[in-house]
């Protein structure tokens, strides 16, 4: 299901993309998969990317951390 949704992104190639725990529920080999393909889809794109495992986010720009609705922290993994 999780894949065939990353495809209709694909196709769709959209400048702003919403990924809500999108390497939730994968395998390790198959989370790097899609990592691998997200970043070739996102380059000069802007995503917004909601994810519990650091793995998910360790090539974002910036991170916003978020706690009960309110911005908690800010930065990238550099700081």
């Amino acid at each position: 299901k999780q894949l065939l949704a990353f495809a209709r992104a694909a196709i769709r190639n959209p400048q702003i993309l919403v990924l809500d725990e999108a390497t939730a529920n994968l395998d390790v080999g198959t989370e790097v998969l899609i990592q691998e393909a997200l970043e070739r889809l996102l380059k000069e794109r802007t995503a917004i990317i909601i994810a519990h495992r650091l793995s998910t986010i360790r090539n974002v720009d910036r991170i916003l951390v978020l706690k009960r609705g309110q911005l908690v922290e800010s930065g990238s993994h550099d700081d």
